[in-house]
């Protein structure tokens, strides 16, 4: 990436201060083009970022948790010692699909089926690459759940939402991808690179086999994504591969 370009990118100030609000209370890795920074790290001042790009930092990620204090942080830290410094997390779904078309769609299911639930505070960034970031605040969730503490339920919990999710919006999701490609499931398996595995047959009630679309194999809601001190691309942070920002 070009080092003037990024310079006149990230010297923005609304950008600067959406990075440093974004940042608080969470650990900061910046990317040196293919490689990251020492870890961990935090961003608590606007200058901070072009300082960075000064020396050749090219992107901004962010962590799911949020921590008492992020610079604690250490690879010999056990679960019990994790869970005790941890603030709280947020759930965070990475829609990976290299057909930018089938990840807007299924983003949009995802939203709805959130909504459905009488989640409100639902919010959706473009990843900069080919899929998009949903994400929904710790504050939206209660302090315990089944008597334990909610912020301790990491990674468990946000997995498990990511699965019951997946389960019932699948159906709906290769509906809609297969409508987009007018019921042409050769144009689903052109773009996928992929071919039988991505139809399953269903009997209707004439016990007649109906063939249907799976999307799982080329449509993922990531939840490797969902682990402790894994890190997303930051908001309005530039993606290497593309040149884009991941914009909100």
């Amino acid at each position: 990436m070009d080092k003037g370009a990024l310079l006149r990118y990230y010297k923005r100030k609304d950008i600067q201060d959406i990075m440093v609000e974004h940042a608080i209370d969470k650990e900061v890795g910046v990317r040196y083009g293919d490689g990251f920074g020492k870890r961990p790290d935090i961003l608590k001042y606007p200058k901070e970022v072009i300082e960075w790009v000064k020396n050749g930092v090219t992107s901004f990620h962010v962590s799911e948790e949020k921590w008492s204090n992020p610079l604690e942080l250490h690879s010999d830290l056990n679960r019990k010692q994790l869970d005790e410094i941890r603030e709280g997390w947020d759930l965070l779904l990475d829609i990976d699909c290299k057909i930018f078309e089938y990840s807007k769609i299924s983003a949009i299911l995802i939203i709805r089926f959130l909504k459905y639930c009488g989640v409100k505070n639902v919010s959706c960034k473009f990843s900069g690459g080919k899929g998009f970031h949903i994400g929904v605040p710790f504050e939206s969730f209660p302090s315990r759940i089944k008597g334990l503490e909610t912020k301790s339920l990491f990674p468990e919990a946000p997995k498990k939402i990511a699965f019951y999710i997946k389960e019932n919006i699948k159906e709906e999701l290769g509906k809609r991808i297969l409508e987009l490609e007018n019921g042409d499931f050769g144009k689903v398996k052109k773009k996928t690179g992929l071919d039988k595995e991505i139809i399953r047959y269903e009997k209707n009630e004439y016990g007649d086999d109906v063939a249907k679309l799976d999307a799982e194999p080329f449509l993922e809601i990531d939840t490797i994504l969902i682990a402790s001190r894994h890190l997303y691309r930051m908001p309005y942070s530039l993606h290497e591969g593309s040149g884009l920002a991941s914009v909100v």
